[in-house]
C-alpha cells in the first residue's frame, strides 16, 4: 500500500518535472508545446511511460515523439536530479489517444442526438453559425 503511494507520488512528481523541462530547457524544435497528460511508472520503478498531446492546432505526433526520446536521457538524468533519485526510471514517449478518442465520441454522441431530433448536419450547422447580413 506504501509502496502504491510513493509511486504515485513519483509519477506526480515526474510529470510536474517534464512539464517544466520541456517547455523551458528542451530546445528541439520538433517538440514545440506539449502538454504532459499522464506519467505511469512500473512497480519496479525502471521504466516511466509518458503520455502527451500537442497544445494548440492539431500536428503530426511522430516528429514530437521523435525529438521527445532523442532528449529522453537528457530528461532522466534532470529528473534523478530534481527528484534525488538514485535510479531514475528510462523514459517512453507516446501519443496520448485517449484525447483524440474522447473528442470522436463526443461527435459521434452529437450526431445520434441530432438524428434523433431529426436534424441534419447542415440544420446544426445554421443554428450554431447563423447568416450574417
Amino acid at each position: 500500500m506504501a509502496g502504491q503511494a510513493r509511486q504515485r507520488r513519483i509519477e506526480a512528481e515526474i510529470q510536474r518535472s517534464l512539464a517544466e523541462l520541456i517547455s523551458r530547457e528542451l530546445r528541439d524544435p520538433r517538440v514545440g508545446a506539449i502538454t504532459i497528460t499522464a506519467v505511469e511508472v512500473t512497480a519496479d520503478m525502471s521504466l516511466a511511460r509518458v503520455l502527451y498531446v500537442p497544445f494548440g492546432p492539431a500536428r503530426d505526433p511522430l516528429p514530437i515523439e521523435q525529438g521527445l526520446n532523442r532528449a529522453a536521457g537528457f530528461l532522466r538524468g534532470e529528473i534523478g536530479r530534481r527528484l534525488s533519485l538514485r535510479h531514475a526510471p528510462r523514459l517512453e514517449f507516446h501519443f496520448d489517444k485517449s484525447i483524440e478518442r474522447a473528442a470522436e465520441l463526443t461527435q459521434l454522441i452529437d450526431q445520434a442526438v441530432r438524428a434523433d431530433r431529426g436534424e441534419s448536419d447542415e440544420d446544426h450547422e445554421s443554428k450554431r453559425n447563423p447568416p450574417t447580413r
